[in-house]
Formats: C-alpha cells, structure tokens, sequence
C-alpha cells in the first residue's frame, strides 16, 4: 500500500496496539492524518483526563518520516459536494465529517484505514480491508 489516510478510529487502534494497524502502518510509503481526524482528536483529548499526553504523542506520530497533515483544498471541497449529494440521492448519507475525509481519500487517491463499514457506501472510495 503506497499511500494512506487514517481515519480517527484506526489512529486510536494503533494507540491501543492493534496489529493490523500496526502491520498497515508498517507497509504504507506515506501516513496522512488529515485536519478533519485532528479536530476530532483534539476535542476528544479535552474531553479526557490525559491531554498533554495524548497531544505529546500526536505530536510525535505527526513528526515521523513519512507522516503528513492534509489540509482541505478547493477540490477537497468539490469532491465533498458530489460525495454528499450522490449519498443524499442514494438515501444512504454518512456523518458530515466522514464525508469530508472520503474526499480527501479520493483527492489524493490514499487508501482509507477506517474501521466504519459506512465507507463502503461511497462509490470509488479506496479501503483499507483488515
């Protein structure tokens, strides 16, 4: 696997030491974590009673080789308005920020590691199989 995204939830695996996330982890060329999981993280950091230590840590997972932030783009947001429309149409619509990470997936053409079998209702979206 060249290029991956993770998705809240799987970022949270690999903390917890789940192999599977390890061994993806271990075989992907470059890590994304896009803005999107990092909001989502951090509001669950403040809800906790470990904060600093779980920052220090995404801090340092940020800082590997090979580990990247994505930002949302104009495409980003294109892709967001076809993704979201076509799941509206299709009645099958996922949480809005899922929306926002499926895009992403497909703007950079990266693997999405998620352990949401909602994913799978976004046509063309490249998933990560355990």
């Amino acid at each position: 696997m060249k290029s991956i995204l993770f998705d809240t939830n799987a970022y949270g695996a690999f903390l917890a030491g789940d192999k599977s996330m390890l061994d993806v982890l271990s075989r992907a060329e470059t890590i994304s974590m896009s803005v999107i999981v990092l909001g989502e993280l951090h509001a669950g950091f403040r809800g906790g009673n470990k904060r600093g230590e779980n920052e220090r840590i995404l801090a340092e997972f940020l800082g590997k080789p090979g580990v990247s932030t994505l930002l949302l783009s104009l495409e980003t947001a294109q892709i967001f308005g076809e993704i979201k429309e076509g799941l509206k149409r299709a009645g099958t619509p996922i949480p809005i920020n899922d929306v926002w990470l499926a895009s992403q997936a497909m703007e950079t053409g990266a693997v999405l590691v998620s352990l949401d079998a909602h994913f799978r209702r976004v046509p063309g979206l490249r998933l990560w199989n355990s």
